[in-house]
């Protein structure tokens, strides 16, 4: 049998602090939130690995990201105690706990029903109690609790996220990975006034979320 607490500290070890994860309440939380909690029924095991995991099941699968490339999205936000922020695609509500850990009003957005309700029951489990789980499309994004101080997209974009980006507040910032394959790269955009500076922070990969994902193109 696993023993959760110490897979949790050999994550943080060898995964978060050997990839440039240094902010320490980042750390502490990781290391404090049952991720085991998170994963599908009967996956709990697999709950540490250092890969993406699904949280669903069906075509349209919703994945946790690793912890390596979680961390640093994270940590590129500088979240403050009292930000609000928007975790998109928060799955089974992984993200979402380590955000509210960090002190964070988050509101968490999923587009699968079921999903949400089963994050919501996670949430609860572990006493996240300033996390507000909405259901909806995810590249509209949540208007009513905006404007945003950070955004977390939890997957791999082919498109700018134009309605994210206007929901971000006057210097917010919103961290996503960028492309598919060898060329994805983790993606920080901060807004001021009416424009969003973008820089690459790092190579990485996650799973493409279908709600950002290229559309065919027809040739004649």
């Amino acid at each position: 049998m696993v023993d959760f607490t110490q897979a949790r500290r050999i994550m943080v070890d060898s995964q978060l602090r050997t990839f440039d994860v240094n902010d320490i309440p980042l750390l502490d939380a990781m290391d404090s939130i049952p991720r085991e909690r998170f994963v599908l029924p009967g996956r709990e095991e697999l709950a540490y690995i250092d890969q993406d995991l699904p949280v669903s099941e069906g075509a349209d699968r919703r994945y946790m990201i690793s912890p390596m490339i979680e961390a640093r999205l994270i940590q590129a936000l500088e979240i403050e105690t009292g930000d609000k922020v928007l975790d998109v695609a928060c799955g089974r509500g992984y993200s979402s706990a380590v955000l509210s850990r960090l002190g964070a009003q988050v509101t968490a957005l999923e587009s699968d029903a079921a999903l949400a309700e089963a994050a919501k029951a996670a949430l609860a489990a572990v006493k996240a109690d300033n996390v507000a789980v909405k259901v909806g499309p995810l590249e509209q994004g949540c208007v009513e609790n905006a404007p945003y101080s950070a955004i977390l997209v939890n997957g791999a974009l082919e498109v700018r996220p134009d309605a994210l980006l206007r929901q971000l507040a006057e210097g917010g910032k919103l961290v996503c990975v960028q492309g598919r394959g060898r060329s994805a790269r983790a993606t920080l955009y901060v807004r001021s006034g009416d424009t969003f500076g973008e820089r690459a922070l790092f190579d990485a990969a996650a799973p493409i979320l279908s709600a950002f994902q290229l559309k065919p193109s027809f040739t004649f």
